[in-house]
């Protein structure tokens, strides 16, 4: 039998409680067997008797209370869920696999313009499609946290559901359980309706642990605007989460090549003229 975290809880807060039930009425028997007797010796051991059962189905009773209010909580402080691996006897069934017909069907999944509300896949993204398989019913997903920074453990570092520019990478995170591997798994990003990042491929996370997607675009292209991020397992829509990006992005700075500048031409220099050769001044003719 398997038990999780939970079911024990809540089957311990049970035999808790019907433990504190069967006390009382001891108690109440013993109380009164001890009116009914003479001897105060004997009378008094009774008396006693009752008081200690109830006072242990007082201490019972508080357990199963704080079993149902707390125990969940400490149980996964002490025992965090674990990558354990599905069951294979879940994986060997694949004659469930082989029954693809009533998949293929997906007429009756793609008439959802009449419920606006529920995101559906475009074809060019089913046709990616490598294997369905499937999943448990009991899977468990919790809700998706956005920060800009996650640790070791894929925990989201200060989350919030508004990021101002500039950025560089948004991360998604969450945590699952009673998941199953092999089966189809998407992932789509989009900004106001519009398709900006997806990925596909098959789920191999194991059945529980925790989870993160992360959608990283050049500072330039986080425009301002509505963020939506959407998981489906196969073409089933699972949940969705969103935030805002505020503030316009950098503009991206062209970086200018300088063009050279063409050097001046050596003009020769003209050449010198030759001067006027000097004619000879008359010589002085004797006077008669």
């Amino acid at each position: 039998m398997n038990l999780d975290i939970r079911s024990t809880v809540i089957v311990l807060a049970i035999m808790a409680a019907i433990a504190a039930v069967i006390m009382i009425f001891r108690a109440k028997n013993a109380i009164q067997s001890g009116r009914k007797l003479p001897f105060f010796y004997k009378k008094r051991q009774l008396y006693e008797l009752g008081i200690r059962l109830i006072v242990a189905a007082l201490a019972l009773g508080f357990f199963a209370y704080a079993s149902l209010r707390w125990g969940e909580d400490i149980a996964y402080k002490y025992f965090p869920p674990t990558l354990t691996p599905s069951l294979t006897p879940t994986i060997t069934q694949t004659p469930t696999i082989t029954l693809t017909p009533t998949i293929t069907l997906t007429p009756t999944i793609t008439n959802t313009p009449s419920i606006t509300n529920t995101p559906s896949l475009p074809n060019e993204i089913i046709d990616k499609f490598e294997a369905i398989g499937t999943p448990q019913e009991a899977y468990i997903f919790s809700i998706l946290k956005f920060s800009t920074e996650i640790d070791d453990d894929l925990q989201p570092i200060d989350p919030a559901i508004e990021f101002e520019n500039p950025l560089e990478v948004i991360y998604g995170t969450y945590s699952y359980n009673m998941m199953t591997d092999g089966i189809q798994w998407s992932e789509v990003w989009r900004r106001d309706g519009e398709i900006i990042h997806y990925s596909v491929g098959t789920w191999s996370g194991h059945s529980g642990g925790y989870g993160a997607s992360r959608l990283e675009l050049p500072a330039e292209e986080w425009l301002p605007g509505q963020y939506e991020l959407q998981f489906f397992i196969g073409t089933v829509w699972l949940m969705s989460g969103h935030f805002r990006v505020l503030g316009n992005p950098p503009t991206a700075t062209p970086t200018i090549t300088p063009t050279p500048t063409l050097t001046p031409s050596f003009t020769p220099t003209s050449t010198n003229t030759s001067l006027p050769t000097s004619t000879p001044w008359l010589s002085n003719t004797p006077r008669p």
